[in-house]
């Protein structure tokens, strides 16, 4: 008989590694640092459709630090309703042994509960050996059940093909391991001694009747509280740094949580006294509401650190403006700062806004330095071979 309404393990509480007696370099992605959370901040204001979180995590005894352009690795845990369901869909008991765990302590530390994959309902299927997911998985070549997992979970697969045989390490074995996620860092170590801040947006959406959430982002929003531990390491992106020169200027392209790693960027430079001319171009939804650390920004154009400033905010007037048209209107002002050595920076969403301000780039390029497309290609491509034009987009 299912367990389902046992509770799972408080997260990080219980089974962080401690880490006490490692030496200062020991953390990382296999012995992540249990890192505090000082402060944890909403930063859309009220009317506004998103849900943008501000972290701050301590480093302290750590012996960790970081670069601006770097990422942070942050391990999240399921969350108890989520798991909940899938052990009643599964009709497994909660206190039931997997290794020296319980099957909720391995759930909600161990394995991906979430995510269903081709490979996970292949293992599924020969566990089971259900003839209904069978011929699903077959039908049309597999095209029919490979557009039936779009925007589906694991839960949607336990109930559409339900299994009453299931034993904990059967059931844990068909699944992935829980990954950690990886999120651009919104701080300078310089600017904010033994911290690291990121700005993350708590995924929601509903798909075929269920409300759907993102596992770290929401663990981070509806989980972790201010004191508690999370699991963290560094991860080193030397494909964009600031320039080495202090001289050199900066245009900075990052609408929504893309604006984290110019956050680093600007702490850094206000720091260290480097005082090269920078120009944001930041995008949301609401000025009044979706400004991601507007005063701040605001206090650095009056100071002088920010040169420039440039805001998209889409749904403030009846027709949609966005980061790329902003550059497009001053393209002549990029392509002027282009010309005295300029680095360009985009930082954000891969699909659409990346494309985008990639070819508004390429456009200005054309336009303001009397170039054919061929021209404006190549002169893109330069800016990247010498390392001026580079992305962190996801």
């Amino acid at each position: 008989m299912s367990d389902s309404s046992a509770s799972p393990s408080q997260p990080n509480q219980e089974n962080l590694p401690t880490g006490a007696a490692a030496p200062p370099l020991a953390f990382d992605k296999k012995n992540p640092f249990p890192a505090q959370v000082i402060r944890k901040v909403l930063l859309n204001g009220a009317g506004s459709k998103k849900e943008v979180y501000h972290l701050e995590l301590s480093l302290k005894d750590s012996g960790l630090t970081y670069l601006p352009g770097d990422a942070l690795g942050v391990f999240p845990l399921n969350r108890p309703k989520d798991l909940q369901a899938v052990m009643a869909a599964a009709g497994l008991n909660a206190n039931s042994k997997v290794g020296e765990k319980t099957l909720v302590e391995a759930l909600e530390r161990d394995f991906d509960i979430t995510t269903l994959s081709a490979s996970v309902a292949k293992k599924y299927l020969a566990a089971t050996e259900n003839e209904a997911l069978r011929e699903a998985m077959e039908a049309d070549g597999g095209a029919a059940f490979k557009e039936w997992c779009k925007g589906r979970q694991l839960i949607d697969l336990l109930e559409e093909y339900p299994f009453a045989g299931w034993t904990a390490e059967a059931f844990t074995s068909i699944l992935r391991k829980l990954n950690p996620r990886l999120y651009s860092i919104a701080s300078s170590v310089a600017h904010h001694d033994e911290e690291v801040h990121l700005t993350i947006a708590a995924v929601r959406y509903e798909s075929f009747g269920r409300n759907r959430e993102g596992v770290a982002s929401c663990y981070v929003a509806d989980e972790l509280q201010e004191g508690d531990r999370v699991g963290i390491f560094f991860h080193t992106n030397k494909n964009f740094r600031l320039p080495e020169s202090s001289d050199t200027p900066i245009i900075m392209v990052g609408p929504g949580t893309g604006i984290a790693p110019f956050r680093s960027f600007i702490e850094e430079r206000v720091a260290t006294g480097r005082n090269g001319d920078s120009w944001l171009v930041f995008g949301d939804q609401h000025a009044a509401c979706d400004f991601l650390y507007g005063s701040e920004w605001e206090k650095y154009l009056a100071g002088g650190q920010l040169t420039r400033l440039d805001l998209a905010f889409s749904r403030d007037q009846e027709e949609k403006v966005y980061v790329q048209d902003r550059l497009r209107e001053n393209g002549a002002d990029v392509f002027a700062w282009l010309e005295r050595g300029a680095h360009f920076y985009v930082c954000g969403d891969a699909t659409y806004m990346a494309k985008d301000v990639h070819q508004a780039l390429l456009g200005i390029i054309a336009e303001h330095g009397s170039m054919s497309e061929e021209e404006a290609t190549e002169y893109v491509n330069q800016l990247k071979k010498s390392r001026r034009y580079q992305r962190d987009v996801y």
